[in-house]
Protein backbone atom coordinates (compact mmCIF):
# COMPACT_ATOMS: atom_id res chain seq x y z
CA UNK A 1 0.00 0.00 0.00
CA UNK A 2 3.08 2.06 0.39
CA UNK A 3 3.92 2.04 -2.88
CA UNK A 4 0.97 2.77 -4.31
CA UNK A 5 0.56 6.16 -2.31
CA UNK A 6 4.36 7.38 -3.03
CA UNK A 7 3.84 11.35 -4.22
CA UNK A 8 0.56 11.32 -3.32
CA UNK A 9 -1.69 14.49 -2.40
CA UNK A 10 -3.01 14.12 1.31
CA UNK A 11 -5.14 16.41 3.12
CA UNK A 12 -5.96 16.05 6.82
CA UNK A 13 -9.20 16.79 8.67
CA UNK A 14 -13.08 16.56 8.07
CA UNK A 15 -13.62 19.97 6.12
CA UNK A 16 -10.31 19.84 3.88
CA UNK A 17 -11.23 15.84 3.48
CA UNK A 18 -14.75 16.92 2.06
CA UNK A 19 -13.56 19.72 -0.20
CA UNK A 20 -10.96 16.94 -1.88
CA UNK A 21 -13.07 14.09 -2.10
CA UNK A 22 -16.05 15.91 -3.91
CA UNK A 23 -13.30 17.94 -6.23
CA UNK A 24 -12.06 14.53 -7.24
CA UNK A 25 -15.78 13.15 -7.86
CA UNK A 26 -16.50 16.66 -9.65
CA UNK A 27 -13.16 16.88 -11.83
CA UNK A 28 -13.48 12.86 -12.97
CA UNK A 29 -17.46 13.62 -13.74
CA UNK A 30 -18.97 11.65 -11.06
CA UNK A 31 -21.79 13.04 -8.73
CA UNK A 32 -20.61 14.94 -5.84
CA UNK A 33 -22.74 12.86 -3.14
CA UNK A 34 -21.60 9.49 -4.91
CA UNK A 35 -19.53 9.13 -1.30
CA UNK A 36 -21.50 10.45 1.62
CA UNK A 37 -18.54 11.04 4.28
CA UNK A 38 -18.41 11.07 7.48
CA UNK A 39 -15.49 12.50 9.79
CA UNK A 40 -13.08 12.68 7.42
CA UNK A 41 -9.54 11.93 8.71
CA UNK A 42 -7.81 11.76 5.45
CA UNK A 43 -7.95 12.14 1.36
CA UNK A 44 -5.61 10.87 -0.64
CA UNK A 45 -4.80 10.95 -3.94
CA UNK A 46 -2.19 9.73 -6.81
CA UNK A 47 -2.18 12.06 -10.45
CA UNK A 48 -0.05 9.25 -12.01
CA UNK A 49 -1.77 6.37 -11.01
CA UNK A 50 -5.77 7.35 -10.12
CA UNK A 51 -5.09 5.61 -6.44
CA UNK A 52 -7.56 7.34 -4.21
CA UNK A 53 -8.07 6.52 -0.81
CA UNK A 54 -10.37 7.97 2.15
CA UNK A 55 -10.06 7.32 5.80
CA UNK A 56 -13.17 7.94 8.12
CA UNK A 57 -13.50 7.47 12.03
CA UNK A 58 -16.49 4.91 11.26
CA UNK A 59 -18.25 3.63 9.38
CA UNK A 60 -21.07 5.45 7.72
CA UNK A 61 -24.48 3.80 6.09
CA UNK A 62 -26.63 5.90 3.93
CA UNK A 63 -29.87 4.90 2.25
CA UNK A 64 -29.86 7.16 -1.56
CA UNK A 65 -33.74 7.85 -1.13
CA UNK A 66 -34.53 8.26 -4.75
CA UNK A 67 -33.79 5.22 -5.49
CA UNK A 68 -34.44 3.33 -2.03
CA UNK A 69 -31.04 1.66 -1.80
CA UNK A 70 -28.64 1.43 1.08
CA UNK A 71 -25.03 1.42 0.94
CA UNK A 72 -22.35 1.16 3.51
CA UNK A 73 -19.05 2.99 3.86
CA UNK A 74 -15.68 1.45 5.57
CA UNK A 75 -13.59 3.42 7.34
CA UNK A 76 -11.31 2.99 4.76
CA UNK A 77 -12.37 3.31 1.27
CA UNK A 78 -9.84 3.40 -1.54
CA UNK A 79 -9.81 2.77 -5.50
CA UNK A 80 -8.77 3.96 -8.71
CA UNK A 81 -10.23 7.24 -10.33
CA UNK A 82 -10.21 8.02 -14.15
CA UNK A 83 -12.62 9.90 -16.02
CA UNK A 84 -16.34 9.08 -15.17
CA UNK A 85 -15.27 5.75 -13.32
CA UNK A 86 -14.19 4.42 -9.96
CA UNK A 87 -12.35 0.97 -10.13
CA UNK A 88 -11.10 -1.57 -8.10
CA UNK A 89 -13.02 0.24 -4.81
CA UNK A 90 -12.55 -1.16 -2.01
CA UNK A 91 -15.21 -0.33 1.42
CA UNK A 92 -18.41 0.40 0.14
CA UNK A 93 -21.23 -2.09 -0.18
CA UNK A 94 -24.67 -2.35 -1.34
CA UNK A 95 -27.65 -4.10 0.67
CA UNK A 96 -29.21 -6.51 -2.09
CA UNK A 97 -31.76 -8.13 -0.44
CA UNK A 98 -30.57 -9.97 2.59
CA UNK A 99 -26.72 -9.57 2.07
CA UNK A 100 -24.43 -6.51 1.35
CA UNK A 101 -22.54 -7.19 -1.95
CA UNK A 102 -18.82 -5.07 -2.26
CA UNK A 103 -18.89 -2.33 -5.11
CA UNK A 104 -16.07 -3.02 -7.54
CA UNK A 105 -16.90 -0.46 -9.76
CA UNK A 106 -18.51 2.57 -10.64
CA UNK A 107 -19.23 3.83 -14.36
CA UNK A 108 -20.64 6.73 -15.74
CA UNK A 109 -22.59 5.30 -18.92
CA UNK A 110 -20.61 6.40 -22.39
CA UNK A 111 -22.25 7.84 -24.49
CA UNK A 112 -24.12 10.14 -21.57
CA UNK A 113 -27.11 7.82 -20.61
CA UNK A 114 -27.61 9.86 -17.14
CA UNK A 115 -27.09 6.81 -15.48
CA UNK A 116 -24.24 5.24 -13.46
CA UNK A 117 -23.78 1.69 -13.54
CA UNK A 118 -22.47 0.00 -10.20
CA UNK A 119 -20.73 -3.59 -10.79
CA UNK A 120 -19.94 -6.38 -7.83
CA UNK A 121 -17.66 -8.46 -7.37
CA UNK A 122 -20.22 -11.11 -6.77
CA UNK A 123 -21.49 -10.43 -10.27
CA UNK A 124 -24.20 -8.36 -10.05
CA UNK A 125 -24.75 -4.94 -11.70
CA UNK A 126 -26.81 -2.32 -11.22
CA UNK A 127 -27.78 1.20 -13.01
CA UNK A 128 -29.35 4.06 -11.22
CA UNK A 129 -30.32 7.53 -12.17
CA UNK A 130 -27.33 10.10 -11.73
CA UNK A 131 -29.53 12.60 -9.63
CA UNK A 132 -29.90 10.02 -7.04
CA UNK A 133 -26.08 10.63 -5.72
CA UNK A 134 -26.48 14.47 -6.41
CA UNK A 135 -24.85 16.41 -3.37
CA UNK A 136 -27.53 16.30 -0.55
CA UNK A 137 -29.31 13.05 -1.44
Amino acid sequence: MEAERAGALVVMGHTEGMKQAGALLKEFGLPEGLLPLADVVEVGYVKSSGYMWIVQKKKVEHTFKLISKQVSYDKDIHGYIEAGRIKKLNGVKAKELIIWAPVSDIILENPPTGKLQFKSLAGITKTFPVDAFAAGQ
